[in-house]
Order: C-alpha cells, then structure tokens, then sequence
C-alpha cells in the first residue's frame, strides 16, 4: 500500500500505465501519477494528449496494457488485474451528462445510492436534499429532457456527489455550456467537490478552467505528462517551451543569448524588435545560444519611451471593460495580447515595456513536446488559448 507525504493513503496512484489502440498508437505512454486525499487535480492537454484516455482507464471502462492503478491504496487494475466499473467506488460526470431519459431528476440521483443497500425512501430523501443543494429543489419530478443543459449538468453533478464517494471524475463536464454558465457551474463544482471532501480527477483543455479549479494541474501532451505542479508552479515556471505556449503567450521572438546575468537571468539580443531584453533562462544557456524568447500577456505593457523600450505599431484594438486590449505589430511579428488602461488608435505608434519575469528564453534546440496526431474518438476538441491572462483570474 503506498503512503503520500502526509501519511494519508493517496487516492490515486498511476504507475507506468501504457494504453495503446489497434497496437500502434500510444494514448498513454508510461504514465505515471499520484492524487492525494482531497485535491483537485486537473489533467490539462490539448486534445489527442491522452487525457480522456487517462480517466477512462481510472474509472475502469479502458483496460490498460501495462502498470498499474491503485485507488485508496486497493490496486484496480495491473497485468493479470482489472477491476470493473462498478466496483472501483468511483463516481464519473460525463461530458453528455449520460442521464437515463425515462427516469425523473429525482430517480436519477436516487440511482446512485442503489449500491448503498438504503431503502427506497432513504435513497429519495438523500437524493432530493442533493438536487436541492445544487439548486434544483422543486424540479425532482421533471425529466432531463425537460430541463436546460444547465440543469442537467446539475443533475449529473448531484447524482456523482449524493453517494458521498471518495473519488470524482470529471470528463470536460461544462464544455457544452454558455461562458456565463460554464462560469457559474465551475464555482459550484469547486464548492461542492470541496464541501464534500471527495478527491478529484478533472480533464479539459481549458487553461482557464484549468487555472482557476486545480489545486494542482497535470499537463499533457502525445500521452505523456509533461509537467505537474501547482497553477502558480505551471504558469510561472514552465520545463518547456510546449506547456509555456499551451498555458498562453502574446507572442515569441527569436534571439541570442549576449550574456548571462544571474543564475536565471539571461540578456538576449532580438534583431527583430532592434532591442536587447532581459529573459528568465529555462535550461542551461550560454552565451551565443540561439533561444526563442516566450512572452506572457502580463509581462508586457505601453510605457514612454526609454533605452529598453520596444517600438510598436497598433494593429487593433478591443474594449475589455477595464481598459483595452491591443494587437501590435514589432518587426514583423504579431505581439496579440498588451494591456492598456488608455486606448491607442489603430496604425499609431507605441512603446513597450518587457518585465523579465514574464519573458522566458527556451533553447531553439528544444523539440516541441505537442506531436500528438489529434483525434476526436479520444479527446475533446482542441481549443488553445493563444494570449491568456491570469490576472482575469483569482487562483
């Protein structure tokens, strides 16, 4: 039985888990992973990284090829071992709900509790005090085709919960939704999850959603986990140039390193914005390093001009509420993401600034960790944010 750092059995622990299709593609190569007692844990890729894959062999509807899985410290899956669906103590919200349409709201949820040998009432009690939790008191007797998407993903939500298992998985459960809802729904599932105590596994190509629900977030790509930390430890030190771009850049410029600075700061020539900047080194550079310098939104802002200053011109710009948002253009490259509290015209001329703490220099040698060949039967669709920023978002 394995034991996590704080002496808990951790709830979930992937050891070398392989999963290949038709024995050519490798959905999961490897895999190896570990959830404690109570977190959220997100597992973030683009799609054909191997994610639903991932979910699908914890809850027990893919057998693996290789490793193994344990939940609670019992192994539910391994060479000569696979432990069915139904009896991992898993419960799983799907993208499509997966709701029975000719069962009311209320036998729904109560479906869940079967297992749990209460009686009938007991079951519909427990299970109207769920719905009501997850605001849906009063619609017990309606069916799922009677209710909004919402609504739905409530139900499912409630039906998940209500049997107070220790373990949730998540598979993309609001990508179906509205922005205004998929926000609202994401507060309840990160308050309800928590309220109950249950551990979680939640998959999404959503670096927002991933951001603003993880209390660690695992990052995939071609099946392998790439990097694994917490939102702060992923945004803000990423181990290569795939997951900086996936967790959102304004734009990138090519340079040389000029010199090296301090033990992870590097000064780094850029011809095409006919400025030397300041970089955070990721890896060992050395001075005359070709690198790719990955800027974050944040990292940039309109300033007057002074020697370290980049000009710019303006090749549009939007209103967000709080101020504007501006695309420009440096030596031919496209900066898509500075923020403004004042609004510069579209063709006018302007000013940079680059804070190194959002600059990162990755060696061009490195090769791009995103290979995987998508496919829609596996995951999700691929849905990249190109310029993301988390000061939109309270972790």
């Amino acid at each position: 039985m394995t034991e996590s750092w704080a002496g808990q059995t951790p709830a979930v622990v992937l050891r070398g888990v392989a999963k290949s299709y038709d024995g050519r593609r490798d959905a999961i190569t490897a895999m190896t992973l570990e959830v404690g007692q109570g977190e959220f844990a997100v597992l973030l890729g683009p799609s054909g990284s191997g994610k639903s894959t991932i979910l699908r062999a914890i809850a027990g509807i893919e057998r693996i090829d290789t490793g193994s899985i344990e939940i609670f410290g019992r192994q539910v899956a391994g060479p000569r071992l696979h432990v069915a669906p139904e009896d991992r103590g898993v419960s799983m919200v799907f993208q499509d709900y997966a709701l029975w349409p000719h069962m009311t709201v209320l036998d729904n949820v109560a479906f869940a509790l079967k297992r749990a040998k209460l009686g009938s009432h007991e079951r519909k009690e427990k299970a109207a005090e769920m719905l009501s939790r997850v605001g849906l008191g009063g619609k017990e007797i309606r069916y799922p085709a009677e209710l909004s998407g919402g609504e739905q993903q409530r139900v499912a939500l409630a039906r998940a919960l209500v049997g107070h298992c220790g373990l949730v998985l998540f598979d993309e459960p609001l990508s179906n939704l509205d922005a205004d809802l998929r926000e609202r729904l994401r507060l309840e599932i990160a308050t309800l999850t928590r309220e109950s105590n249950a551990s979680v596994i939640y998959i999404t190509h959503d670096q927002a959603e991933a951001f603003a629900l993880a209390d660690k977030i695992g990052v995939l790509s071609a099946g392998r986990l790439v990097q694994m930390g917490t939102p702060e430890e992923i945004y803000q030190q990423p181990v290569d140039s795939f997951i900086a771009r996936f967790t959102g850049l304004a734009g990138e410029f090519s340079g040389r390193v000029r010199a090296r600075l301090a033990s992870d700061l590097v000064e780094v020539e850029v011809p095409a914005a006919s400025a030397v900047l300041h970089a955070r080194a990721v890896g060992p550079l050395r001075s005359g390093d070709t690198v790719s310098l990955a800027m974050r939104p944040f990292a940039l802002g309109i300033c007057d001009a002074d020697e370290r200053s980049i000009e710019a011109r303006v090749l549009d710009v939007a209103y967000r509420g709080r101020g504007y948002e501006h695309a420009l253009s440096i030596g031919g490259s496209v900066i898509s993401s500075v923020f403004c509290a004042e609004r510069h015209p579209r063709g006018s001329r302007v000013f940079v600034s680059v804070d190194p703490a959002g600059c990162l220099a990755f060696s061009r040698g490195e090769e791009l960790a995103m290979t995987a060949t998508p496919d829609s039967s596996v995951d999700g669709a691929d849905d990249d944010v190109i310029a993301f920023d988390l000061t939109e978002y309270a972790l």
